[in-house]
């Protein structure tokens, strides 16, 4: 298992995909700072560094879903995976050890986009307004949702041989997801109640305009509002929504969600992938 861990570190740091993702990243922390400190000081608003300081967690599943996908996929094509089977290597520390370290590629891409959040944020805007608890509690979430993240990612790529369908099929999931997220969180900001205008005309030309409450239909209420509650905080891109302005209300219970998925889903794969016939 060491053996196997040190060889794919290796291979980690040196792979473009990797590099590539890391760039992306920090480009991606600059650029957000930067853009917030010129946008809101254009407006004439006070420049804060909380606003979308983490609306990378987002773009983190995105990226591993196109990381995992290359990584698993290349091993695969170049025989690697096959070679260490063959070498004696139990499928089980193979599955482990790509887990432990795509999911520390994860962790690293997204400390890469907050350290240059910070590097650019701090000097133009000042430190955090929100108390530092929630920002530190924030990030620590944000990481352990890109290990669930990972561990589903690397499911899919595990199980498949062929790199193209992978990643076609990891990306279509991320995005599939992220949509289901934001429909969810749409539905749960629902107002209980809506207002109704009505505008009347007399007959001397006087217009009265009479508002009225009535129930929003749309709003959800009971068993259903609690299954919307629960999947919004137990999908990973539910929780990087609620990353992005620091609204989640309830991490711990966010980290035991993505931490019970990390565990699950590794758990899946590894029982899956010793079935796994390797051509």
């Amino acid at each position: 298992m060491s053996r196997l861990l040190s060889a794919n570190v290796s291979r980690l740091y040196r792979n473009k995909y990797f590099l590539i993702c890391c760039i992306y990243s920090v480009c991606f922390g600059m650029f957000m700072s930067a853009m917030n400190y010129i946008t809101t000081t254009a407006s004439g608003d006070k420049p804060v560094i909380d606003n979308l300081f983490f609306s990378f967690s987002i773009f983190s599943g995105i990226l591993n879903a196109v990381f995992i996908s290359l990584f698993i996929g290349t091993e695969y094509s170049d025989g690697t995976i096959r070679n260490k089977i063959s070498v004696g290597h139990m499928r089980r520390d193979i599955y482990l050890s790509s887990f432990v370290v795509c999911a520390i590629a994860g962790i690293v891409i997204c400390l890469l986009y907050l350290s240059a959040a910070l590097a650019v944020g701090i000097p133009l805007m000042g430190f955090f307004e929100a108390a530092p608890e929630l920002v530190f509690a924030t990030a620590l979430c944000m990481l352990v949702a890109s290990v669930a993240f990972s561990s589903v990612f690397l499911l899919i790529a595990m199980l498949c041989q062929n790199r193209a369908v992978t990643a076609v099929v990891n990306i279509l999931l991320v995005f599939t997801l992220l949509f289901a997220a934001i429909y969810i969180r749409a539905r749960l900001n629902e107002p209980e109640t809506i207002t109704q205008q009505t505008i009347a005309t007399s007959d001397d030309g006087i217009t009265n305009v009479t508002e009225e409450s009535l129930a929003n239909p749309n709003y959800l209420e009971g068993t259903k509002r609690d299954v919307y509650e629960f999947l919004n905080d137990f999908l990973p891109t539910g929780q990087c929504v609620q990353f992005t302005n620091m609204e989640a209300g309830r991490l711990p219970l966010l980290a035991a969600y993505s931490a019970g998925i990390s565990v699950g889903f590794a758990g899946i794969g590894m029982y899956a992938f010793r079935k796994k016939d390797i051509k």
